[in-house]
């Protein structure tokens, strides 16, 4: 018997913010194959990540469960399980190519084909949960790193950045000076149109997820992508003294931390001039011009070898502060990293539409498990986004949607921040302070004013309060099973 069921496409970015995809709305991207999805498909523009750091998002994603369900709640806790070993089990061939950032990178995560390609300043191998690291920790290369030994190249990173003269004005934003296709998001994009030009078509469905590295920094690409972006007028960083002094202190204890420590080649400025903050947006989005490109060949790749019957998913793990409210890369619950570009593309099943409502990012797992008729085990605390692609009218979105995240090396005062966002309000809780954020974002949509201490504000403070609390316990109990097991 045939299996008629679609192939499935999904296509990640690493760091990609919502304001991104000139066909949502931001005029100053060359965003040509994203704008034939959005324009052809269906985007939730409200889309929000589980956790504001690419594992713990990564890894809710790929489970249909909380960071503290998954006990992954940071970048190198260990995680090697996902749905995707219920799509091969059903008969789907699956297969990686790019980045997950799983830990180990190369465990197997169900995929009967794994090309991974980490980070671009990440060499060594993650250390094992719960061991001090140690003097001469292995090294690890990826099949990117192994391309560009075959060339004899060694690629771009933080020790050699640093050598440049100008690295601590740079802001992460450097010229990619390899050639084109030793770049990482050109090699990723250029091995998955090779698998697809040279594998034989199977007789059975594709599910191939796609892990482009950037936009992630370093912000590093070619020339001749950063010209049209250097010559055009373009958002600047937005903050005031009242935003920076309203912050939570374990948040101004990141600002900080990130001017004292290069974090992925990235010297963050508080005060840098304008024309440096214009230099390192135009890189940022330039690198994400280059990814769409790899898009469009990989559109083309699809429909001249028969993959007809294909959806095609696009999303970020998050997003990036770009120097929003004084910030860089992410640990912030501001809006600039929560929210993602979310698509579904598939002419021949669904309309083109924009959804508002509110979703998370971690829906989309029992979406494909739907789309590709996989059981969803009811403990699953993600919730299906295919009635709202069916136009179901029945289906309303979110109430509340939530992030969380837990100490690391970078956020390091405090031990938990929580995220709760409705449709009117944003609030987020430090669980060792007794300061937060609760923003209006009817009156206050780029959360500028911090109203926790607002004494008119306090009846929705304690109301959020109260839903943190049952979510958690609600939470508890849905998923203990799973907990369970997979602990």
């Amino acid at each position: 018997m045939v299996d008629t069921r679609p192939n499935i496409i999904f296509i990640t970015t690493d760091q990609q913010r919502f304001d991104t995809i000139h066909a949502l709305g931001a005029e100053h991207m060359d965003t040509p194959n994203l704008d034939r999805l959005v324009n052809e498909g269906v985007s939730f523009t409200n889309s929000h990540v589980t956790a504001p750091s690419c594992a713990p998002s990564r890894a809710s994603l790929f489970t249909g469960y909380y960071p503290h369900t998954t006990g992954i709640y940071r970048n190198g806790d260990r995680w090697t399980r996902s749905w995707v070993q219920d799509l091969s089990e059903s008969g789907y061939y699956t297969v990686n190519v790019g980045k997950m950032h799983t830990a180990p990178y190369d465990t197997e995560m169900g995929f009967d084909e794994r090309y991974e390609v980490e980070n671009k300043d990440r060499y060594l191998a993650p250390i094992p949960a719960g061991e001090p690291p140690l003097p001469g920790e292995k090294f690890y290369l990826d099949e990117w790193d192994r391309a560009l030994q075959a060339k004899g190249l060694l690629k771009q990173q933080r020790e050699f950045y640093r050598q440049w003269d100008d690295y601590e004005k740079r802001l992460g934003a450097f010229e990619w000076e390899l050639p084109k296709d030793a770049h990482p998001d050109v090699f990723v994009g250029d091995f998955v149109t090779n698998w697809l030009n040279r594998m034989p078509k199977l007789n059975r469905p594709l599910f191939m997820e796609i892990g482009f590295p950037g936009p992630h920094p370093p912000f590093d690409p070619l020339e001749e992508y950063t010209e049209p972006y250097l010559d055009r007028e373009l958002p600047l960083p937005k903050m005031s003294p009242e935003d920076l002094e309203n912050q939570p202190e374990p948040l101004k204890a990141l600002r900080e931390h990130n001017t004292e420590v290069d974090h992925d080649s990235v010297v963050h400025e508080l005060d840098a001039d304008e024309s440096r903050l214009h230099r390192q947006r135009a890189y940022y989005y330039a690198n994400i011009t280059m990814i769409d490109e790899k898009i469009g060949d990989i559109l083309d790749s699809l429909e001249a070898n028969g993959y007809d019957d294909t959806v095609v998913i696009f999303a970020s793990d998050h997003g990036e502060s770009l120097g929003d409210h004084g910030h860089i890369q992410k640990w912030t619950m501001y809006d600039e990293v929560t929210r993602v570009p979310t698509i579904v593309w598939s002419p021949s099943r669904f309309g083109s539409e924009r959804i508002n409502e509110l979703v998370s990012l971690f829906d989309l797992g029992p979406t494909i498990l739907e789309l590709a008729n996989v059981p969803i085990d009811e403990t699953v605390e993600a919730e299906s986004l295919l009635p709202a692609l069916e136009g179901d009218d029945s289906w309303s979105g979110r109430d509340f949607v939530f992030a969380e995240h837990a100490q690391d090396g970078i956020l390091r005062e405090t031990e938990l921040m929580t995220m709760i966002v409705s449709n009117d309000w944003k609030f987020v809780h430090f669980v060792d302070h007794d300061d937060g954020q609760l923003f209006d974002l009817n009156d206050d949509p780029e959360e500028m004013n911090n109203l926790w201490d607002d004494p008119e504000a306090r009846d929705v403070k304690e109301d959020f309060h109260r839903k943190l609390l049952n979510w958690r316990l609600e939470s508890g109990l849905q998923a203990a099973g799973w907990a369970e097991e997979y602990r």
